[in-house]
Parts: C-alpha cells; structure tokens; sequence
C-alpha cells in the first residue's frame, strides 16, 4: 500500500508535524511493507531546514524528517512553497526533493490513502 502525508503547517507553531511524523514513525515501525511519502507545503518546508537547534527536552522534527528519510519514507517540498519563503535547497536536510504540484498530483493518484495535517 501507499500512503501520503500531507503537512501544511510549520515544524513549531502548532503540534501537527510532530504528530504527523509521529504517525510516520509508527508506521514505519509496524508496516515496513507501506511505501511511506510526505509532502511538505505552506510553512511546513521549514520542516526541511537542516541544523535545527531546539532545547533540551523538546522534540526535533529536523530529526524526525532524517528518522523517516532513513527508513525509507520519500520527502519532497512543494517549490512554490519554498520559493515564497526564500527557502534555498543549500539549507536543506540532504535527500529531501523539490516538488511541485505535478509531482503532489501524481502521488495523490498512486496513493490507496493520504492524510492531511
């Protein structure tokens, strides 16, 4: 099966990419046969950003994109996202794709489920 996860808010503001890439983590965990894809858009690219310092104590998601790349899960960015943001791949965690809406609409087509946060 695949599945795409679709993130539209920031790494920080809110807790929907921790809990979106928690859900990611699981699943990769219990269900090593799901092709497992995430699509960054909005302010979610931040999520992308390489060297993200947090506190003691606080969750990472620059280490929980790097969890789930290193398992296997596919991670791309939506371009005019990025672009809006003066987000230049040099600051990305390496691995992580430029997308664009083309590319989102083909994953939506090929995915049995997508799940939006």
């Amino acid at each position: 099966m695949k599945l795409l996860l679709l993130l539209n808010e920031g790494p920080y503001g809110s807790e929907k990419a921790y809990n979106a890439f928690r859900i990611a983590h699981q699943i990769q965990k219990d269900h090593t046969q799901i092709d497992l894809r995430i699509f960054l858009l909005e302010d979610a690219v931040n999520c992308a950003l390489d060297r993200q310092v947090t506190p003691d104590g606080y969750y990472n998601i620059g280490r929980m994109v790097r969890f789930s790349l290193g398992r296997g899960a596919a991670v791309k960015l939506c371009g005019s996202c990025m672009d809006a943001r003066g987000l230049h791949p040099d600051l990305l965690i390496p691995s992580i794709q430029r997308g664009s809406m083309e590319e989102l609409a083909q994953w939506i087509a090929e995915c049995e489920k997508v799940l939006n946060f």
